[in-house]
C-alpha cells in the first residue's frame, strides 16, 4: 500500500475513506513522508497557542504513543471558552467575579483538586491534571449563575497557568493583580478539607523522593493532627516516585491505503 493525506481521509459508517475507496489507518510518527503531518502554525491560526498547548497536555502520558486527532483538538476550545464565560461576561465585557463564599461542596472540590492537579503536575501527569481542572470548571459552571465566586476563581487560575499562560495571564489581571502570575504560589490544599471518613492519605514527592503522610481527622471538628496510621491498614512502604525522564517526541496518526 502507499501513505495517502491523513486530512483528507473520511471517517464514515465505522471504517476510513479516501476519495471513496476504504483505507486502513495505522499509528507512528508525524512527517512529510507518511503525510501526516500537522503544521503548529495551522492549529494556532485556527485555535490559539493556549489551545494547541492544551490538547497536546491532555493527549496523554508522555511516556506512551498517543495518536493525534485534529478533531479532538476542538474538545479543548470549548473546555477555554467555559472558562472565560465563567470569569467574564461576553455581552459586556465586565469581570463576573464576586466576593460571596462557595457552598461546602464546591469547595471541598476546590482542594481535591489543588491536591490532585500539584501532585500531577509533579510527577508531568498533564492529562489528569486537565481532566481535573475539566472537572472543577463543570461544577463552578452550575454554581456561578450569579457569579463566580473569588475563592474558587483565584486558585483555578493559578493551577491553569501552566498549561494556558497566555489566558491565565489575561484573566489574573481582570482579578486586579498587577503583576505576572508567573511566580505566583501554586495555591495549596486545607488537609481539613479533604478529609473522607475520617482518614486523609496524601502522596507527594519531593524532588526525587516520594513520602506519604496520613492524618486521622475527626469529621466532626475538622481537626487533623500529623499522626501516622497504625493497625492493619498502615502502609509498609511509600509510593515510588515519579519518574522524571525526559518526554518523548509525540507520535501521531497516519493512514495508509
Amino acid at each position: 500500500g502507499m501513505y495517502v493525506e491523513a486530512e483528507r481521509v473520511e471517517a464514515r459508517d465505522g471504517g476510513y475513506f479516501f476519495e471513496g475507496a476504504p483505507v486502513t489507518r495505522s499509528y507512528g510518527k508525524m512527517g512529510k513522508s507518511l503525510k501526516n503531518a500537522v503544521a503548529p502554525d495551522d492549529m494556532y491560526a485556527e485555535y490559539g497557542a493556549d489551545t494547541l498547548r492544551l490538547y497536546e497536555m491532555s493527549m496523554g502520558p508522555f511516556d506512551v504513543s498517543r495518536p493525534w486527532s485534529t478533531k479532538d483538538i476542538v474538545g479543548m476550545y470549548r473546555f477555554l471558552q467555559r472558562v472565560w464565560r465563567n470569569f467574564v461576561n461576553e455581552d459586556t465585557g465586565e469581570l463576573r467575579v464576586v466576593d460571596t463564599a462557595p457552598d461546602d461542596d464546591t469547595r471541598r472540590l476546590l482542594h481535591r483538586t489543588i491536591e490532585g492537579v500539584s501532585a500531577d503536575y509533579e510527577g508531568l501527569r498533564f492529562n489528569t491534571a486537565v481532566a481535573k481542572l475539566i472537572e472543577l470548571n463543570n461544577a463552578v459552571t452550575k454554581v456561578a449563575g450569579a457569579g463566580l465566586p473569588r475563592e474558587l476563581a483565584t486558585p483555578f487560575v493559578q493551577m491553569l497557568s501552566p498549561l494556558c499562560p497566555h489566558l491565565a495571564e489575561e484573566l489574573w489581571a481582570r482579578l486586579g493583580h498587577t503583576g505576572t502570575i508567573t511566580y505566583e504560589p501554586f495555591p495549596v490544599a486545607d488537609p481539613a478539607m479533604l478529609v473522607e471518613d475520617g482518614t486523609l492519605v496524601r502522596y507527594g514527592a519531593p524532588r526525587d523522593q516520594a513520602n506519604m503522610v496520613a492524618f486521622l481527622c475527626s469529621p466532626a471538628a475538622r481537626v487533623c493532627r500529623s499522626s501516622p496510621p497504625t493497625g492493619p491498614s498502615a502502609p509498609s512502604t511509600p509510593p515510588p516516585s515519579a519518574s522524571r525522564g525526559s518526554p518523548r517526541t509525540v507520535p501521531a496518526s497516519s493512514t495508509r491505503a
